[in-house]
């Protein structure tokens, strides 16, 4: 079967047919950046990651562009979020801007995420955002207000389409006050009066001002994928009222389809709570990185499908640990076999049957990115090698590279949930050496020869403190981490 992606506008999975033939243009919301990212921002971005990921490795082009909210982002009280954490730390919103973009591509770096093809800032298209927005006033569809410029809601008919509301229901149990600049309290600003204690303001045919939040992510993404592109990419509580809006400003702009595909993460929970930085029960990326090696936070994260619920627990952090541990285990095993098998030079066998796992693989993956399914089939690879190397088969060098190309094209270049260097360990700080630890055992393996037997159990005990299991088999010692 085809690639399937579950599209939220039609909620149902559809056969993955991109607007151009071998490409896909992709649009995912970035950050805004006002302070440092938590978990639920890598659920979101090392989701969307893997989607590129697999995309590519299918032979696709992707074009991946990924926007960076410096500027517009308001509260309900109207209020910008950076200008808001610019006045509680006393510095230009710039700044804190620039701190937190830098935070956020840090923490994505070590989270393994491949970098967007391009990552505009809203500030740098303040020119587009004002374009836009004419279009619209001049259409009809938008209409000015004290300086302020607000989409009509009520002029587009399909609003409210992506996210299931009616523009009817929305007005249960609101009021619209005389004083309201707004002809409708669904309307949303593209442009909003800057008042004279504000700092970010640009000049337009309003009056100074700045851009609202919805109106960045429509100019950039047309501005680089074209007024009609294939993927829209972000978080489930982006859904309403942010991409809602994206679709009507656009669709009323160009009069073409704006996506093709719509698709959306859910949430990150703490205790089944949404985790989120207004509840004050987020988990920050580099508090994460302090106790787990970043690969294993990606991995718990996969560990979810994107469009699951993923609950967050230090047990469950655990436990992601110990399950990638095994799969590292496996492959340094594969690797040290290889440079056996190729000394001993080893006749051709054929012990796992890889076509079948890879076959399995690619069936989850293309069941909308089924990534929990695919981490099982690296497992059950897993499972087969560790039964041969077990029972002491003979496996070939050819056979055992075959596993370990396996592992690199799908565990490390896809998944990206494995290090490119298959010697290294996983642990709370990614510190193992491998290499010390050989030492180590190789020591041993000579004082046994000496039968220097108390020396050798000290070297076997003080590895084992360290969480390091060493067992020997007949054709050598092996060793895992178990802690």
């Amino acid at each position: 079967m085809g690639l399937k992606v579950y599209n939220t506008l039609t909620r149902q999975k559809e056969e993955f047919t991109p607007l151009h033939e071998g490409f896909v243009g992709m649009y995912v919301c970035g950050p805004t950046v006002y302070s440092h990212s938590h978990i639920g921002h890598g659920k979101s971005y090392v989701s969307f990651d893997v989607i590129v990921r697999y995309l590519r490795y299918l032979g696709y082009k992707v074009l991946y562009v990924q926007n960076i909210t410096d500027v517009g982002h308001l509260l309900d009280d109207g209020e910008d979020r950076i200008l808001k954490q610019s006045k509680a730390d006393r510095i230009h919103p710039m700044q804190v801007a620039e701190i937190f973009a830098r935070s956020y591509f840090e923490d994505m770096d070590k989270l393994g995420a491949v970098r967007a093809d391009i990552s505009p800032r809203a500030t740098g298209h303040i020119t587009e955002q004002i374009e836009l927005t004419q279009q619209l006033v001049e259409k009809g569809f938008a209409y000015e207000a004290n300086g302020s410029v607000y989409f009509d809601v009520r002029k587009f008919a399909d609003y409210g389409k992506l996210s299931g509301r009616n523009l009817n229901d929305m007005m249960e149990g609101t009021r619209v006050e005389s004083r309201s600049e707004k002809r409708h309290p669904a309307d949303f600003a593209l442009w909003k009066k800057a008042e004279p204690e504000h700092i970010m303001r640009w000049p337009s045919p309003w009056g100074e001002g700045f851009p609202g939040w919805h109106v960045e992510c429509s100019a950039m993404s047309m501005k680089y994928l074209g007024e009609s592109f294939d993927i829209h990419g972000g978080g489930l509580d982006n859904q309403f009222p942010h991409h809602e809006c994206e679709i009507a400003q656009s669709v009323s702009a160009t009069n073409k389809p704006f996506v093709k595909y719509w698709m959306h993460n859910n949430l990150v929970t703490v205790a089944g709570q949404k985790m989120s930085k207004s509840l004050g029960n987020f988990v920050t990326l580099k508090d994460a990185f302090k106790k787990y090696d970043p690969l294993v936070v990606r991995f718990f994260i996969l560990q979810s499908h994107y469009r699951s619920t993923l609950d967050f627990s230090d047990e469950a952090l655990n436990g992601a640990r110990s399950g990638l541990e095994k799969l590292v285990n496996t492959l340094r095993n594969v690797h040290a076999e290889i440079a056996k098998a190729e000394a001993e030079k080893r006749p051709e066998t054929r012990e796992i049957d890889l076509q079948a796992h890879r076959t399995r693989y690619r069936d989850a993956m293309d069941d909308d990115f089924n990534t929990p399914q695919a981490i099982a089939e690296l497992f059950d690879v897993a499972k087969d090698v560790n039964q041969a190397l077990n029972s002491y088969k003979k496996i070939s060098a050819s056979e055992l590279q075959s596993v370990a190309k396996f592992f690199q094209e799908l565990g490390v270049e896809v998944l990206g949930i494995l290090a490119k260097e298959p010697s290294l360990g996983v642990s709370a700080d990614g510190n193992i050496q491998v290499e010390l630890i050989q030492l180590l055992i190789d020591l041993r393996n000579e004082v046994r020869q000496q039968k220097l037997w108390a020396l050798s159990d000290l070297i076997r005990d003080g590895l084992k403190k360290a969480g390091i299991t060493i067992e020997d088999k007949k054709d050598g010692t092996v060793w895992k981490k178990t802690t």
